[in-house]
């Protein structure tokens, strides 16, 4: 091989290997954002544990990766299946690393970063109005916002702050009363602002649901969500039903139908098997798979083993959660608590908006990696 024949194959692998990677953007719950050089043959689980490795993240398990899928339904990267048969268009996609699973105890939760990733989750459910709740229960979660991102209570830039910054849709009519409860939360520091905001957010009927539109048996229309408990049913955002994991004896999907099998000694004088229709099979199937994940990490002992049938296997699919259960992480954080004490700072803003900007948010995660 003559010298131009050999530039010419050393470009042309060049250019191979350019096109066998993925740029994947990925937006974090600060809103800092990050582009990962990942290969399109790598599985899912090797671009999420980048990701969690970029922000030294223990408890990973907690949180996910979500995107728009090329059928137009936002669905949740799967940590077992390769990135290019998931991934089918390039163009604008963005990665949102959000909360995946709620835990039903917040305190559960071993590290300062992951409640304050926690805590900015809640902020932007109450931001985006899927954290629907009463006006004082909204103005007392904004106070624990102010007091981990401001520190204690001044009037003048309290005022300031939420003329600039905008948490809940009605703020406006709340500002008083947001003001109010700041007074109170003199002396807390951020990271005991974020465990007050975590405790108040959990007993709200909304707490960590993502509501799925689906119709009953009656076509009446409602929502499905999934918990730590089982899966729940709305009517707007007032629960009507719950279906506990003790109860349910196989989770399924047919096509655009969504399947509950409850044990006959539930309902041994009615019908075993309740069915909801989605609007479509992807999105059956979506949720189908949330089910999945769910009831693992949260009742199951230790991730289970390939090709394990459960209470959730459906005919046709091979999915199943991919990691450790919530027992195995506590299992781990706490073994692992003095060995892995990873360093994590919180800083108030303290310039009194000369340039309209909070410390604590947006480049915190950044600079908390940069430290460790």
């Amino acid at each position: 091989m003559n010298m131009s024949d050999r530039k010419k194959h050393v470009k042309t692998s060049e250019n191979t290997r350019k096109d066998s990677l993925f740029s994947l953007r990925v937006i974090f719950l600060d809103d800092s954002e990050h582009v990962f050089q990942m290969e399109q043959r790598v599985l899912g689980k090797d671009f999420f544990n980048s990701v969690c490795g970029h922000l030294k993240l223990v408890e990973k398990e907690y949180f996910g990766l979500e995107f728009r899928h090329h059928c137009g339904s936002y669905v949740w990267l799967e940590l077992l299946k390769p990135l290019a048969k998931q991934i089918k268009r390039r163009n604008d996609l963005i990665f949102r690393f959000i909360v995946k699973f709620f835990p039903p105890d917040p305190g559960e939760l071993q590290r300062e970063v992951t409640r304050y990733l926690f805590a900015l989750q809640i902020k932007q459910d109450l931001s985006n109005g899927s954290l629907t709740c009463s006006d004082n229960s909204a103005a007392l979660l904004v106070s624990y916002l102010l007091q981990a991102e401001i520190g204690d209570f001044i009037e003048e830039l309290d005022k300031q702050h939420l003329e600039n910054k905008r948490y809940i849709p009605n703020q406006d009519v709340l500002h008083k009363k947001i003001m109010r409860f700041h007074k109170r939360h003199r002396g807390q520091s951020p990271a005991e602002a974020d465990h007050q905001l975590l405790e108040v957010s959990r007993k709200l009927d909304m707490y960590g649901i993502r509501p799925h539109a689906a119709t009953d048996g009656e076509n009446m229309r409602i929502n499905l969500a999934v918990t730590h408990c089982g899966v729940l049913v709305f009517q707007g955002n007032t629960k009507i039903n719950t279906f506990s994991w003790a109860n349910v004896r196989k989770l399924s999907f047919k096509r655009k139908h969504f399947l509950i099998k409850l044990h006959t000694t539930i309902v041994a004088s009615c019908k075993d098997t309740v069915e909801f229709t989605m609007a479509n099979r992807d999105v059956c199937k979506a949720f189908w798979k949330m089910c999945v994940e769910y009831h693992t990490f949260f009742r199951l002992s230790q991730e289970p083993k390939s090709k394990q049938k459960s209470l959730l296997y459906s005919r046709g699919s091979c999915f199943r959660y991919s990691g450790r259960t919530q027992k195995q992480l506590l299992d781990f954080t706490k073994k692992s608590e003095e060995k892995i004490n990873l360093p994590f700072m919180r800083k108030y803003c303290k310039d009194y908006y000369d340039t309209r900007q909070c410390r604590s948010s947006p480049d915190l995660l950044t600079d908390v990696s940069k430290q460790i």
